[in-house]
């Protein structure tokens, strides 16, 4: 809590802060008439619930005490949102932001960092202060975040307030308290296989200690995510694992807010199926109540690389899930929902597979034949498939498989498509079948 924060608009927002013990203090807002009357707890901890108008600014806030005031100046009203995750949320140094920076002074766009530390146990502060974006605060902010505020700013017409707290390499488990993975053995055991490595902690719940619980106070319009190549050997507990995260977050903020997130993109790694396995159980986590997702099979520029440099139409993705399900804009499903496998019918040999969010049918990008279809006999040995779109459907079969039981679609490690539905976005990546799948070193 700064000068230059944004706060939540139209909340009742929670500013807080530090007195001497059963101190009275009265906290005027330059946005209403009346003053609120606060009293620390004895521990010396104070906690107050401000009323917040809609988007605007900028305003003051005067914290008067018996001896201190403080006045925090320059605060707007608007749109407040956390990015966290991995190094794809980190990441910022690409040419989309290159291009960006000469441009990119705007002081309804505001930043703050979260400064990496870590802590065995839950602390009440974290490191950083609040920036307006310009040429020098956004080379050092997350590439996603950016663009995806970006485009809030300019649809919404209000100020955002952007929350990095990111940290490259890191498996989920860092970011939950550790009575989440201690509520089921499996979690718990797959969490003791974290690798002891030098560039982040690895132990369970120290960035979430250190990184999350000290924001929890602030009010937030919602979470975007981009993280799990750092789970890809642990897939199976992942969907456990990212839901428990979401719901301990929302327990500890008091907030029910949405959370939007990225699967990861297709990469060589060492073994067989560890991307397809954890976007699997990424795809399984939508179940989870207020949760979107945003494809990008189709913006990888290098697959030996863990770090595509497109990040523009990550963030855009991710802010028009935001516009259609958070601030209720007339966006068509299909704009800002993948199409996502719904059921398959078995006849004649072939296998009619049917999608949601496609109601236009679909699309090949390029000239070659639709790719990425297997399917499998009773055998469970997978061959390329004939594919046929149709207006509903799409039709898969092999002249060798007289007796078709099941379909894979992109479910490798490296699969990138080359068919969308008509509006542009590509088919979330998924299998028919729940036959067992081992991860084999390359």
């Amino acid at each position: 809590m700064s000068s230059n924060m944004v706060l939540q608009q139209n909340s009742q927002a929670t500013i807080w802060g530090w007195a001497d013990p059963s101190e009275r203090f009265t906290i005027t807002c330059s946005w209403k008439t009346n003053v609120d009357s606060v009293t620390a707890f004895n521990s010396g901890k104070w906690k107050a619930k401000i009323n917040t108008p809609s988007a605007g600014g900028p305003f003051t806030i005067t914290i008067k005490g018996r001896i201190n005031t403080i006045v925090l100046e320059n605060i707007l009203i608007g749109e407040v949102w956390i990015c966290s995750g991995q190094s794809n949320m980190e990441m910022n140094n690409t040419k989309q932001i290159q291009d960006e920076l000469p441009n990119s002074k705007n002081d309804n766009i505001r930043f703050f960092t979260v400064a990496k530390k870590t802590s065995e146990y839950p602390q009440d502060h974290c490191e950083g202060q609040w920036v307006s974006c310009n040429e020098e605060t956004l080379r050092r902010f997350s590439a996603v975040g950016y663009f995806f505020g970006k485009k809030l700013n300019k649809d919404l017409n209000v100020p955002i307030g952007l929350i990095q707290s990111a940290w490259s390499g890191t498996p989920v488990e860092l970011w939950e308290p550790n009575e989440v993975l201690d509520s089921d053995p499996a979690m718990k055991e797959a969490a003791t296989k974290i690798k002891d490595v030098t560039y982040r902690p690895n132990k369970p719940g120290l960035i979430y200690n250190a990184m999350i619980y000290p924001i929890s106070n602030y009010t937030i319009a919602g979470v975007i995510w981009y993280q799990g190549e750092g789970n890809t050997v642990r897939a199976s507990t992942y969907e456990k694992m990212f839901t428990g995260m979401i719901g301990a977050w929302r327990k500890q903020f008091q907030q029910d807010f949405p959370f939007y997130y990225v699967q990861i993109a297709p990469y060589t790694y060492e073994s067989t199926y560890e991307a397809a396995l954890l976007m699997e159980q990424q795809t399984r986590s939508l179940s989870y109540p207020k949760t979107g997702m945003v494809v990008i099979t189709d913006l990888v520029d290098n697959i030996k690389s863990q770090h595509p440099l497109n990040k523009l139409d990550v963030g855009s993705r991710l802010a028009n899930i935001a516009l259609a399900e958070t601030y209720k804009q007339n966006i068509p499903v299909a704009v800002y929902k993948n199409p996502m496998y719904k059921k398959m019918e078995i006849n004649k040999g072939k296998i009619n597979l049917y999608f949601d969010n496609a109601p236009n049918g679909f699309m090949v990008k390029g000239d070659g034949a639709p790719a990425e279809f297997l399917i499998a006999g009773a055998d469970k040995n997978f061959l390329p498939a004939d594919v046929k779109i149709e207006k509903d459907k799409i039709v898969v079969s092999n002249k060798d498989i007289n007796s078709p039981a099941a379909v894979r679609f992109s479910f490798s490690n490296t699969g990138m498509s080359n068919v969308f539905n008509k509006e542009g976005l590509p088919i979330v990546p998924f299998r028919t079948d729940t036959w067992e799948v081992v991860p084999v070193k390359q």
